[in-house]
């Protein structure tokens, strides 16, 4: 990554809010594209090669708060575990069966590759906010690409930050009060009771738990609930892990598969619908730019950081949370691996186990829901009163009130959780993740600010495959609907 920026006075590139709302009303500014001339570039000088070394000007701001930020902003841990919050959600939970699909060895290389290549695209988003001086990841794709995409973007971030949401109130409700498929925590603990309403369960806990950490006005207060559901998903891989490890010593697991299972057409329709869910695991693009804005020391090298640190983290997370599933259940994997939790393990103290298990990963969902939460709600603020409309805290509980409702809404009427899960990792997960960044990174270089070759192929290489991708994801979730319902 070229992390090298060429100064200029920031009286240089300020512009007044005035005189900005003046310019985008006129067509002129950006124009919905980046018309920054080289002079007025935060990025090196790429051609021409005279850039900085060392990423010396990285003391650059994003937004005109100076190089520190804002005085109550956060700092690198707090920064990794939000940025990690918004990646380990629901979708770790469907890592071992796509384990169970892709095999022990494809898998691992699976988790990695895509792991590297979603840090690669976070590093070009936030290269193209410092030089186009965007604040949302809407307005990096208006400023790139034009309004339409802008918009196009913000519906994919809408569609998925919902759809994410109502998964993990359908998962809550169903571990809780469980599902026609297993035993719920509440009923094995106290009985039977009001608990069993799953609808009258998931309103409540949206009530009284969820829905005062969405009230929260910065994604930086969210800093210690993160850590705390970051660490309650790191307890679900010690305690999968060890299970495993001791169902290994005592010679209770088989040897793995270690690549694709190819016998049979069901085998090779099950490979082509988990690839969008491998893809979809890293998603976070999002909540980048809130992040970055948020930063105490707001520069881009503090930022790749942040997303190495993170990445790292989460690749670790998704290896040891895949294959411990995988090798404790086998071929009897549930796509929700959760769902296995309910059963004896075979192993010393099962019972007390599978609750440790379960409900901490509820109490995780639960912290990770405001964070995801929080780029949805400024999502639509921004598509609806757009980018330079004045705060106003009424108008973010309203928004609040109104996602909830209906996000509450989808959880009662869609009953299977898996079928939107793979949709959306086909469509909107590849669009934010790896479509969107790749066209913004070669818009980029268009601009003449030079990628460099390498980082040329691989945008167009990111590129192509996520829309190969996203084809045969659909074609295949398409065609497996088909068949079941034959």
């Amino acid at each position: 990554m070229n992390t090298n920026y060429t100064s200029l006075p920031l009286t240089s590139i300020e512009l007044q809010p005035g005189q900005l709302k003046s310019e985008v009303a006129n067509g002129g500014g950006y124009n919905g594209r980046a018309k920054i001339s080289k002079q007025d570039s935060f990025l090196g000088e790429g051609e021409d090669g005279g850039g900085g070394g060392g990423g010396e000007h990285d003391e650059l701001p994003l937004i005109g708060d100076g190089p520190a930020g804002p005085p109550e902003g956060s700092g690198v841990p707090a920064a990794v575990f939000n940025l990690a919050t918004s990646i380990i959600g629901a979708g770790i939970m469907a890592l071992p069966a796509t384990m169970k699909v892709l095999g022990v060895a494809v898998g691992l290389v699976s988790i990695l590759v895509m792991g590297v290549l979603s840090e690669v695209t976070i590093e070009l988003l936030v290269r193209f906010a410092v030089y186009c001086r965007a604040l949302s990841y809407g307005e990096v794709v208006h400023r790139a690409l034009g309004r339409p995409a802008s918009v196009a973007a913000q519906m994919c971030v809408i569609i998925n930050n919902a759809g994410v949401l109502i998964v993990y109130l359908i998962i809550i409700g169903d571990v809780m009060s469980g599902s026609l498929k297993h035993i719920g925590v509440l009923d094995q603990l106290i009985g039977h009771g009001e608990w069993d309403n799953r609808r009258l369960l998931i309103l409540v806990v949206l009530v009284i738990f969820l829905a005062p950490l969405c009230a929260l006005e910065k994604i930086d207060s969210l800093s210690l609930s993160s850590a705390a559901s970051v660490a309650l998903a790191v307890v679900f891989v010690v305690v999968s892990c060890a299970i495993a490890l001791v169902k290994v010593i005592e010679g209770k697991i088989s040897m793995p598969r270690m690549g694709p299972d190819f016998s049979s057409s069901a085998a090779i329709l099950d490979l082509l619908v988990v690839i969008p869910i491998m893809t979809n695991a890293y998603i976070c693009h999002f909540n980048v730019q809130p992040i970055y804005n948020e930063l105490k020391v707001k520069t881009p090298h503090n930022m790749y950081k942040i997303g190495r640190i993170t990445t790292v983290l989460c690749v670790v997370v998704y290896a040891l949370t895949a294959v411990s599933g995988y090798l404790l259940f086998g071929e009897d994997t549930e796509s929700d691996v959760l769902t296995n939790f309910d059963k004896d393990l075979g192993i010393r103290f099962s019972s007390i186990l599978n609750f440790i298990v379960r409900i901490g990963y509820i109490i995780h969902l639960v912290l990770v829901f405001p964070v995801v939460h929080f780029s949805l709600r400024q999502t639509v603020d921004s598509l609806i009163f757009g980018e330079l409309a004045p705060h106003s805290r009424k108008r973010m509980l309203t928004l609040t009130v109104v996602l909830l409702a209906l996000i509450y809404l989808g959880s009662t009427m869609i009953p299977n959780i898996w079928v939107a899960f793979k949709f959306t990792g086909a469509t909107t997960g590849l669009a934010l993740g790896f479509i969107f960044p790749a066209l913004v990174a070669l818009r980029l270089d268009k601009e003449g600010k030079s990628l460099g070759k390498g980082m040329r192929v691989l945008s167009l290489v990111m590129l192509g495959l996520a829309v190969v991708v996203s084809i045969i994801g659909v074609i295949g979730n398409v065609y497996s609907l088909k068949s079941k319902s034959e």
